[in-house]
């Protein structure tokens, strides 16, 4: 199979395990998947990385939160990515790159960052600058999903985002979201 057709075969399967009545985060292909994906993509460009493999695994890194739930997520995607990609007749070796950036995209799993090379970096980065994207996707989590008053709520998006923030580790991501940081901190001041 042509890889041109692996990447939107993978973009299928994404966005169809996101629409399924048994999915635990249906609104992520629209409002995580498709700007993420824009996002990595944007940045392998800019910075000389494998524009196909950052791109299957910005489709690829949140899939076992969609299927299996939050919880160790970054460890089931790793086991959906490689199954789906061998299917796909997809490289090992690429798969085994994919593998990582999927198991070390978390930023609340620091024991996990091994992201020793550019994609891994890409893929942790274009995740964390997505919240930055949907403001109203990170209220949604804390008001309805972790049922938090308004007040607690809104300081809880706000160490969110200067989490996100602060670990983002390729200076790009930093300039490209500063202006939505700042205005953001602004907005959720005190």
């Amino acid at each position: 199979m042509k890889i041109k057709n692996i990447v939107e075969e993978v973009r299928k399967f994404v966005e169809e395990e996101t629409k399924r009545e048994t999915s635990f985060y249906p609104t992520a292909y629209d409002f995580h998947f498709v700007s993420m994906v824009k996002i990595a993509k944007q940045l392998a460009e800019k910075l000389g990385g494998d524009v196909e493999l950052v791109e299957l695994s910005a489709w690829l890194h949140d899939i076992g939160s969609i299927i299996c739930g939050r919880e160790n997520h970054h460890i089931t995607g790793t086991e959906i990515a490689e199954k789906k990609l061998r299917e796909l007749g997809y490289p090992k070796e690429k798969i085994e790159k994919i593998k990582l950036c999927i198991l070390n995209h978390r930023g609340s799993k620091e024991n996990l960052n091994k992201r020793n090379f550019l994609e891994a970096q890409i893929i942790a980065d274009a995740d964390a600058l997505d919240a930055f994207n949907n403001l109203s996707k990170q209220f949604l989590i804390t008001l309805v999903h972790e049922k938090l008053p308004l007040k607690e709520a809104r300081d809880s998006v706000k160490r969110k985002l200067q989490n996100k923030y602060n670990q983002l580790s390729l200076e790009e991501s930093k300039k490209l979201i500063k202006p939505k940081y700042e205005a953001a901190m602004l907005l959720l001041g005190d």
